[in-house]
């Protein structure tokens, strides 16, 4: 399904006019092919219908040709007169605004050729729109034709009603999306209309939109004014027949659907619009244009445009999700505006929500370096590092207990480097994140977007053992230890020979999972051990004080006591 949002008029299977005044020489602009119907009122005569419609009142002469009337003075009243539009005098179209691959072909046979804002389009030109691209075209009478991505629009009439009356401008509408802009105006007879394979849809200052699916079915929704919707079905049966064809009134805020043969739904109420009060004001990330939005209940689909002005003349990025994450390729930085409707059931877009916002993505950010993301760190020890940013004079790190950062506990403004020492937080969960500061040439500031927020947890370190804690049970050949310890807690215990105080080589580095250690199979000596506390927060005491243990070799003299040489090594077996 494609969305067209069109404010006064659409593309598609729906007719819009003037109800109360049908029947009155302001109401008949039905037409069938290029004619308009004019239903005569009493004292109309051809030269009078002339001058109204056509160039010349000489060129009465081609109306009765055409109506096959016998005295051009007296018509009868309540009949209708066929117009034309071909006698009517030729007006243009101006390219306001381009993007993206836009190509215009002003007659068949014609090779495509690259529109530009300025130009002009005559009667008769063909627009192709393609992928990621838009055209806003603007009509004689100020009327503002945007035509959306992938589609195919022909101006098939330009003309005007007399020498100086209303404009009447046709569209034909071949594939795509289009979304109009007809201003109000007091010409009764003034006629726009913008046809599809199945629809011809009139307007006179109504807000509406229309999309058409693939299949062809096609869905109305009105914001402002009255609708009028009329299956093609039954206005190209024969002439005249669109005076006739039954017609369903939309009122504002209400939306029908038209199925694939024809048949006009029922009127219904229009979904309410999306909520962007949570939507940030500003966006940052130079890599994607994301905004996510809450669902709305009824809600199938979304369709969402975003443009630089408000009345979204000036379209960039269009699109149809599926759920409440918007996502399209990003923009330059500056003001925009989102626009989005949320889809029923039906296929029947919705009341639009229109949100300003703004794109800042430069001085880019820098990167997280340390602690890692969920990392861990030591009370008072601890410091966040990001990276370095060429070009950029100072960055800004805040520190809060929330990710929406509503409360920063730190806030550093002009770092000179990427780094913020943690200080004295209190043991608890945080977030960080950080920004870049370039400064102008008149000396101001100018910060860029803040990274996304990386969660940590500030830990008191685990103490570290004491040797009084350290309970031996050694002079054996097999030596047990063990030490007190809270619940989770491992431990790195270290072995090395007594004259290998620094640890260098030691014949022993293992991590354990209880608080106790036994050696064995070990040559008899003397050994220097120590421990280091791995708590489950991830943090890691200091090794503790070393402490010498005795590995003997189980003999003894007849008191019990352990055999040794004089200089206190123990005595092996022969």
């Amino acid at each position: 399904m494609r969305w067209t949002p069109c404010t006064a008029a659409a593309l598609a299977l729906v007719t819009l006019t003037g109800l109360a005044a049908r029947g009155a020489q302001a109401s008949p602009h039905s037409s069938l092919g290029d004619e308009v119907a004019h239903i005569v009122k009493e004292g109309d005569t051809l030269e009078g219908l002339a001058r109204d419609y056509l160039a010349a009142p000489r060129q009465w002469q081609q109306l009765q040709t055409r109506n096959k009337v016998a005295d051009p003075r007296r018509l009868q009243p309540g009949s209708v007169i066929w117009i034309p539009v071909r006698l009517q005098p030729s007006e243009s179209a101006t390219v306001q605004f381009v993007q993206g691959a836009v190509t215009a072909q002003a007659r068949a046979g014609d090779a495509p050729a690259p529109v530009s804002p300025g130009g002009k389009l005559e009667e008769g030109t063909s627009l192709q729109v393609g992928p990621e691209s838009f055209v806003a075209v603007k009509l004689a009478d100020g009327t503002v034709v945007r035509v959306q991505a992938q589609s195919e629009l022909q101006l098939r009439q330009l003309r005007r009603r007399g020498r100086a009356g209303s404009v009447q401008s046709v569209l034909e509408m071949h594939k795509g999306g289009v979304e109009s802009t007809v201003p109000p105006s007091n010409e009764p007879l003034r006629r726009f209309e913008i046809r599809t394979p199945l629809a011809v849809t009139s307007v006179r200052g109504t807000h509406f939109s229309v999309a058409m699916a693939d299949s062809g079915q096609t869905t109305a929704s009105v914001l402002n004014g009255s609708v009028a919707v009329q299956s093609r079905r039954d206005t190209d049966s024969h002439p005249g027949a669109s005076l006739t064809a039954p017609t369903a009134l939309l009122a504002p805020g209400q939306g029908l659907a038209v199925a694939t043969d024809g048949t006009v739904g029922p009127a219904r109420p229009l979904l309410p619009p999306p909520d962007t009060s949570g939507m940030p004001t500003m966006l940052g990330d130079a890599s994607l244009l994301a905004i996510d939005l809450p669902t709305t209940p009824g809600a199938t689909r979304y369709v969402a445009q975003v443009a630089q002005d408000e009345t979204l003349t000036q379209v960039l990025r269009h699109g149809s999700f599926a759920d409440g994450r918007l996502r399209w390729k990003t923009l330059e930085d500056g003001r925009y505006y989102l626009a989005v409707r949320a889809v029923d059931e039906a296929g029947i877009a919705g009341q639009p929500a229109v949100q300003p916002f703004t794109i800042k993505t430069r001085p880019v950010a820098p990167l997280h370096q340390s602690p890692a993301p969920g990392a861990v760190v030591p009370s008072g020890a601890a410091e966040l590092r990001c990276t370095e940013v060429p070009g950029v004079r100072w960055y800004r790190v805040q520190v809060a207990a929330d990710a929406k950062f509503s409360e920063p506990l730190r806030d550093e403004q002009r770092l000179d480097e990427c780094r913020l020492p943690i200080g004295a937080l209190p043991v608890g969960n945080y977030f960080w994140r950080m920004a870049s500061v370039q400064q102008l040439q008149g000396g101001q500031a100018d910060q860029g977007p803040f990274a996304p927020p990386q969660p940590f947890t500030v830990a008191e370190r685990p103490a570290t053992l004491s040797l009084q804690a350290l309970q031996a049970d050694d002079g054996e050949p097999t030596v047990r230890l063990h030490w007190p310890a809270q619940p989770g807690q491992r431990f790195r215990l270290q072995l090395a020979a007594a004259s290998d105080a620094a640890f260098a080589q030691p014949a022993q580095d293992t991590v354990l999972d209880a608080p106790s250690w036994t050696g064995s199979n070990l040559p008899a000596g003397e050994y220097l051990v120590r421990i280091q506390v791995l708590d489950p927060s991830g943090l890691e005491s200091e090794f503790s004080q070393p402490r010498k243990i005795r590995v003997g070799t189980g003999i003894r003299t007849g008191a019990g006591l352990p055999v040794s040489t004089s200089s206190g090594a123990p005595v092996g077996r022969p």
